[in-house]
């Protein structure tokens, strides 16, 4: 039980749209449940941190329901492309919700799961979660808020004692449930389903549960939610890029119509700009290559806008829809700017600062983290070749947003590349030895308090 009932604030307002959006499931029973990772961090912003370790346990390893949330796990339908190609038979397949909170700015927000067990819509899975899959979410969820991406957090991480058969990894494996803090969890491809069946009620009532629980706005526009969702997709890609990341599997399912990045797979982040470097060695056609994203990401809100004439008149749909690209032009100068820690001096200036950033470091393949970390606040290093001269004239008038005197930069730029990755799991694999994880963690947020 909570013990800050004043920050603990349930909700169940999932449960006003109705049961034609879920399915009750219950959570698998686990040989064991062995705490690896908890964020208090993210559970104080919804009155959970100060719960004991057997709570934690109790409430994240084996499910018993949250005071005043849902009395019972609910597995979300949903449809989507993947990878262009439709399917009408995924939904929640290892995962679901089962605890809708506010947070203290009054968002609501869900906690979900991966790895909690089988669910109507598991099809050949066993609904389950390797710990290295929890592991790599963990890293990937530190470093994308470290580096202002919007995304959800991994709240805990347990160990749950099966073996589990992979044909993309050693097995038998280790396995684990995670649970995340999301600010919602409908999918584009929520939508998608409901236009299939051509439910024009259901649609309705999603589109005003999102604006009124996840946008706080009244009425049931659709018009109007596809203009916050192009917006906040649009920021999405353009911070995604700024960061240099990679999330692998940019399918209309795993888009959240918050603008939320979440559901990391085989994310990577790319050594250097590298417009063709792909994350998922099944992405064969480079479809969601590092810079295809913006591209894909536009592409899913086309298919949510697709989805909306049922309720709502195509012209005023396409209108907004063609706002995506110079959005994403604003999105890309404030990531760029933010990550190269300047404050921003004139718009035809600021494009030719982000061209150049985009273009230098590719030609000379200058690694994207190193490049920040030694240009950060408008610094010009000394050291950079000739490439870099046009972009030394163009930060000439800069001003920095902040300084350089926290401690993370008297070091090494903090990356996450995959050999790193790797590097972290094999003591956890061979002698359950976490403390490299935990040593990352803590450098990962030094660089954002660095960067904040």
């Amino acid at each position: 039980m909570p013990a800050n009932p004043q920050a603990y604030r349930p909700e169940t307002a999932l449960l006003d749209l109705g049961d034609t959006f879920w399915d009750p499931v219950d959570a698998a029973d686990f040989p064991a449940t062995t705490l690896r990772f908890r964020n208090d961090a993210a559970a104080a912003e919804v009155g959970l941190d100060t719960l004991s370790d057997a709570e934690w346990t109790r409430h994240f390893g084996r499910f018993a329901p949250l005071p005043g949330t849902l009395p019972q796990p609910l597995a979300l339908r949903y449809h989507g492309h993947q990878f262009r190609q439709y399917n009408p038979d995924i939904g929640d397949g290892r995962g679901f919700t089962f605890a809708p909170l506010r947070d203290g700015a009054g968002r609501l927000m869900d906690l979900g799961t991966k790895g909690s067990g089988q669910t109507p819509y598991s099809r050949f899975g066993d609904g389950r979660l390797t710990l290295k899959g929890g592991v790599r979410e963990i890293l990937a969820t530190e470093m994308l808020e470290a580096l202002h991406v919007p995304t959800s957090r991994t709240l805990s991480l347990i160990e749950t004692g099966e073996d589990l058969v992979r044909g993309d990894e050693p097995s038998p494996t280790r396995s684990a449930v995670l649970v995340r803090l999301s600010h919602g969890h409908i999918r584009i491809g929520t939508f998608q389903r409901l236009a299939y069946h051509q439910d024009e009620a259901g649609m309705r009532a999603l589109v005003g549960y999102v604006l009124r629980q996840l946008y706080g706005e009244d009425g049931d526009d659709p018009v109007r939610l596809l203009d916050l969702v192009v917006e906040r997709t649009a920021t999405l890609a353009a911070r995604y890029m700024a960061a240099g990341f990679v999330h692998g599997v940019l399918n209309s399912d795993n888009i959240n119509v918050t603008g939320e990045s979440f559901d990391y797979g085989p994310w990577r982040f790319a050594p250097t700009w590298d417009p063709a470097f792909t994350a998922a060695y099944f992405d064969h056609a480079g479809l969601y290559a590092f810079g295809r994203q913006p591209e894909a990401i536009h592409w899913d809100v086309m298919q949510l806008a697709a989805s909306l004439r049922l309720v709502a008149e195509s012209d005023p749909l396409i209108e907004t829809l063609q706002t995506f690209a110079p959005r994403y032009q604003a999105g890309i100068r404030e990531a760029m700017f933010w990550r190269l820690g300047i404050r921003r001096f004139d718009d035809r200036r600021d494009h030719a600062v982000v061209q150049a950033v985009e273009r230098v470091p590719r030609a000379t393949d200058t690694p994207i983290d190193r490049f920040f970390f030694d240009w950060f606040g408008g610094h010009v290093p000394a050291d950079y070749p000739d490439a870099f001269d046009e972009l030394r004239r163009l930060l000439d008038p800069y001003t920095p947003r902040k300084d350089r005197d926290h401690p993370y930069w008297h070091g090494e730029p903090c990356s996450m590349l995959i050999d790193e990755v790797e590097a972290i799991w094999a003591p956890i694999a061979a002698d359950d030895d976490w403390s490299r994880l935990h040593a990352k963690v803590a450098a990962i947020r030094e660089m954002g308090a660095a960067l904040a």
